[in-house]
């Protein structure tokens, strides 16, 4: 909006209806694109800004040759001094609209997550400080000639004949800046939903070779809306300025606030310089921020509104997420109660896999005691499958799956780790998911059989030594997918002076408990697989106070209706499900 304010002196009959449309039409078109990615245009990102940092510069520079070059003793700290004495009340409504000179440094937190930091660093300090200070030194210098152009003073301060390639310059600036926000936006909200303090929202990654460049639906059209509401009733880029104003003190205080945390806590800081740090910066923050809270009624309001709203959607997703969770960990069945049940679980086995899908990587969950009070039989294989997402564009199908036993090897249950990359789509057919999962299972059961005859073939060998092996493949499972990539086979990792004979491959192919177990499996895939999905409620108890009732009862019970289902209901068959719910009561 401030970059299309420039047609107003410049072309006859550019009002402000026709300022406030034409940057509807542009924020309509720069989120329609979003879905497409940053990837196919991001290489121009870089020599506009370059373009409009040089631009700046070089008007600055002529402006103050031109015009009063004497505006440099400005830089004497002491002139702020005399300007507070004069102007008293009025100094401090000029030094909010201060504020407005450095906006978009806070986009410089966000984009830690796609640029190291001494490369905003360098940024910052060679390019953005030194050009931005010689822009506004000129437009001062244009100034002390032109006081009546205080209203337009960038494009007035502008040489006529450069208008138009300045123009143009600043609007796609204008876009590449509001296109880093809206990046930025994404990726905040990606790592709330990862810290679980966000509801789940379908993400779109838009890129196989870069994880940080995704698209967000939701918010991406809802950011739209809410700009074009601002636009709209405001009609005028200085209430806008005041919002953000307001908003760009508040990041740069909670950083202050966050990095101090840092400092104290994980860094473990010299105590005197962890307090110095707050002081110097704090103390430069607080007094702009005092500054521009004298703008709420002015459009500050903005962003408080905003604020509120989103922490409090953050604070009850994560309060009722921790409270179900909770809940799933304290009530999980116990071991021991399983061992009391026997391998028939206190029901009838019959042949057929059950998938029960949870989000719990250990234990077994309480919803399994459900189903089993709740069906006649259950089938004579379990698998929990817990499905998690991994920082790599795709996981290669061979290791998708990682298994380990639950119980005794006589309950034929086990728990399946399903891992995808931030790129697989999960929309495979449910035979082919089925087939691989099956298969995984067979190479797990193999696999451990194996160790468990080259554990014995080692004891045998040194009799006097303490075997201290641990089940390798079952302890890879919770082991990052990167570290594991590319790795030998189990066979080929032993030291050849103690490598079993070679009857030990024989003897296990001939082992009758494999042999057992895998014929058992392949009795229960010809059954068929049954998919158990489990609907897991949190209720307030009833003598809560009301405020936890509403919150619990309503607000995350409306959150959780309307945000993105789980990724285990995504690819289900509908003609073999199986649900029960539970409520859990907080």
């Amino acid at each position: 909006m401030s970059a299309m304010s420039g047609l107003q002196g410049e072309v006859e009959g550019f009002g402000t209806n026709a300022l406030v449309l034409s940057s509807i039409v542009i924020l309509v078109a720069l989120f329609s694109i979003q879905r497409f990615g940053t990837g196919k245009v991001g290489f121009l990102f870089a020599p506009v800004l370059a373009l409009w940092f040089f631009s700046l510069r070089a008007i600055g520079i002529y402006n103050l040759l031109k015009y009063d070059i004497t505006v440099i003793r400005a830089l004497n700290p002491f002139y702020i001094v005399l300007f507070f004495k004069k102007n008293s009340k009025q100094a401090w409504s000029a030094l909010g609209g201060c504020v407005l000179c450095i906006t978009g440094a806070e986009a410089m937190f966000a984009d830690l997550g796609h640029f190291s930091v001494r490369s905003i660093q360098m940024a910052f300090t060679c390019v953005v400080f030194p050009c931005l200070l010689l822009a506004y030194m000129g437009q001062a210098a244009y100034l002390t000639k032109h006081p009546e152009a205080s209203a337009r003073i960038f494009y007035d301060s502008v040489p006529g004949s450069l208008f138009w390639p300045v123009f143009v310059i600043a609007t796609l600036a204008a876009m590449i800046a509001s296109q880093a926000m809206i990046s930025a936006t994404f990726s905040c909200v990606k790592q709330a939903m990862a810290l679980g303090c966000f509801p789940r929202l379908k993400i779109i990654h838009t890129s196989k070779k870069r994880i940080g460049q995704i698209y967000i639906p939701v918010i991406n059209w809802f950011l739209m809306i809410m700009c074009i509401l601002v636009v709209s009733i405001f009609r005028s880029t200085t209430h806008i300025a005041n919002a953000y104003g307001i908003a760009e003190v508040g990041v740069m205080m909670v950083s202050t606030v966050l990095v101090t945390l840092v400092m104290l806590l994980i860094w473990q800081t010299n105590l005197f310089l962890a307090i110095c740090f707050p002081l110097i910066f704090g103390s430069v923050e607080t007094i702009y921020l005092l500054a521009v809270l004298t703008k709420i009624l002015e459009g500050g309001w903005v962003p408080l509104v905003f604020a509120t709203f989103f922490l409090t959607v953050m604070y009850i997703w994560n309060n009722g997420s921790v409270l179900k969770y909770q809940s799933e960990v304290r009530e999980r069945i116990s071991m021991d109660f399983m061992r009391e049940l026997g391998s028939t679980l206190g029901t009838i086995r019959i042949p057929g896999i059950g998938l029960l899908y949870n989000e719990l990587v250990q234990g077994i969950p309480s919803i399994f005691g459900q189903f089993l009070i709740t069906l006649p039989a259950i089938h004579s294989t379990i698998i929990f499958v817990c499905i998690k997402y991994v920082p790599v564009p795709v996981v290669p199908q061979e290791e998708r799956f990682l298994f380990r036993r639950v119980c005794p090897k006589d309950y034929h249950m086990f728990r399946c780790i399903a891992r995808y990359g931030y790129k697989d789509v999960r929309k495979e057919d449910s035979r082919v998911f089925e087939q691989l999962l099956i298969e995984s299972l067979e190479k797990f059961l193999r696999c451990e059989a194996l160790e468990d005859a080259l554990e014995s073939t080692l004891n045998d060998f040194d009799p006097d030594r303490v075997s201290v092996a641990s089940d390798t493949y079952t302890d890879d499972l919770m082991a990052p997918l990167i570290h594991r990539a590319k790795r030998s086979e189990p066979e080929q990792e032993f030291d050849s002076e103690v490598l079993p004979s070679p009857s030990v491959g024989s003897s296990m192919e001939e082992d009758p408990a494999l042999e057992y177990e895998l014929a058992a499996l392949r009795e229960a895939t010809d059954s068929g697989l049954t998919y158990l999905l489990a609907h897991g409620d949190v209720r307030a108890k009833k003598n809560s106070i009301f405020v936890k009732k509403l919150v619990i009862n309503y607000f995350y019970a409306f959150l959780r209706r309307n945000c993105r289902a789980g990724a285990a209901n995504l690819t289900v068959p509908h003609m073999n499900i199986l649900q029960a719910g539970m409520t859990y009561m907080v």
